[in-house]
């Protein structure tokens, strides 16, 4: 008998390395799928295919999880067959695969990839699985929702359960309570491809006349319908990037909130990768302005100045540095952004890993290292000039919690703006952003 492994279809396989990627190396998954899709070559609808594998196996495992669990008749499973398992599931429950396809496909990816042994393993437990709906599933593994609703949602929405606290929380804060399921269910949506078309080098209608959309808030922004958008010229080129709205509207905050007196020195002291630094240099340019993008990590300022090829030169200057212990004087900016570093469950939608990654210690650490540089961020500011405090995460102890706790411990510096975006309202990672000004003297 031959011990040749037979072929697993490319997309599925392309899936199947995405996840020993993310789950063996701590990879990421938007970082390793377009490797994955070359090496594979894989374009158009086998691309897209493997992404949605790909990335709905790992948003959805902590409910898929389970699901798999209770098919099984012994507890233990290797990783990898666990894998083809959620490639299975995500067909069978999330998608338009017909159930024998969903089966045989994964059957044939399990002997491709491990073996024959747990071939029949991989049959029985899909097989199981697809005779149940998605929400008949629900009902059979997740915790009864009148009992127990956030430990119900984080089941039937692939959360963990701290995460789902956290964001209840942030709801709430707002008197929103009741869309906290809608949230959770957005996080769960594939996001949309949009651009930033960077002033002075780059016009919306450019970006439209490839089969973009204007967004609604952002003047930059257009909504890429279909394509790559690295295939685009002004994207190729550095004079359009891509940029969730979101984030344009945060350095927007930061370009237009009113200023008296001078407005030529521009900071934005944790730039990497270069997305905003980007946008706001071309702002500055158009303006007559010049800006610092700081960033501490070395291989991260190489990106923002990456991002910035496009920009006219002498308009700004990468500094690998860090943020911390700035080697500029006090004062000397009129303008600064602080888009601090986060747990980052704002952009749940675009990293279907960092849920399952983050932990609730790792946001006690980030909010003292957030308070540090929204104090170094103020200090760098001249008086009368402004600050924005951003970060991609909405959970109070981040956002608002920072913000207080700066200010009530200064006295020079006030709270004059403040948004906070959602995913399930605005269609935009869950950014939030503050608006500071550095009182005058006297």
């Amino acid at each position: 008998m031959s011990d040749r492994r037979p072929a697993a279809d490319r997309p599925r396989r392309a899936a199947l390395d995405v996840l020993t990627a993310v789950r063996a190396d701590q990879a990421y998954a938007n970082l390793v799928l377009p490797q994955v899709l070359r090496k594979h070559g894989l374009a158009g609808r086998d691309a897209a295919l493997a992404t949605e594998l790909a990335s709905g196996a790992i948003r959805m495992r902590g409910l898929y999880d389970p699901v798999i669990d209770a098919c099984l008749t012994r507890p233990r499973l290797q990783e990898q067959v666990r894998d083809v398992l959620r490639l299975g599931v995500h067909q069978l429950l999330s998608m338009r695969v017909p159930d024998h396809a969903a089966i045989s496909t994964s059957v044939d990816l399990v002997k491709a990839s491990v073996g024959r042994g747990p071939s029949g393993l991989v049959n029985a437990v899909l097989r199981k699985v697809s005779t149940r709906s998605y929400d008949d599933w629900v009902d059979e593994v997740a915790p009864d929702a009148k009992r127990d609703r956030h430990g119900h949602l984080a089941v039937a929405r692939s959360h963990p359960r701290w995460v789902v606290d956290a964001l209840a929380e942030a709801l709430a804060a707002e008197g929103a309570s009741d869309e906290l399921d809608a949230l959770l269910t957005a996080d769960n949506a594939p996001p949309r491809v949009t651009l930033a078309a960077r002033p002075g080098l780059a016009d919306v209608t450019e970006l439209e006349a490839v089969g973009g959309t204007r967004t609604t808030r952002s003047p930059y922004g257009v909504v890429l319908e279909r394509g790559d958008p690295g295939s685009i010229p002004a994207v190729a080129e550095g004079r359009a990037g891509v940029q969730d709205e979101g984030s344009q509207l945060v350095a927007l905050a930061m370009a237009d909130a009113d200023l008296d007196g001078r407005d030529e020195q521009w900071l934005d002291l944790c730039a990497g990768p270069g997305g905003k630094a980007a946008l706001l240099a071309a702002i500055a340019a158009q303006r007559g302005a010049h800006l610092v993008a700081n960033e501490r990590q070395p291989h991260r300022a190489e990106l923002v100045s990456s991002a910035m090829r496009a920009v006219p030169d002498g308009t700004v200057h990468v500094l690998a540095g860090d943020g911390t212990r700035p080697p500029w004087v006090p004062g000397t900016f009129d303008r600064v952004l602080v888009d601090a570093p986060c747990s980052g469950l704002g952009a749940l939608r675009r990293r279907p890993e960092s849920r399952w990654r983050r932990a609730p210690g790792d946001v006690d650490v980030l909010v003292g290292l957030q308070q540090v540089l929204l104090d170094v961020a103020i200090d760098s500011v001249r008086p009368g000039g402004v600050v924005v405090y951003a970060t991609c995460s909405p959970v109070v102890a981040e956002t608002t919690a920072v913000v207080a706790a700066v200010l009530g411990r200064r006295g020079d510096a006030d709270e004059v703006a403040r948004f906070q975006l959602w995913p399930h309202r605005d269609g935009t990672d869950a950014m939030f952003a503050a608006t500071l000004r550095r009182r005058p003297l006297g």
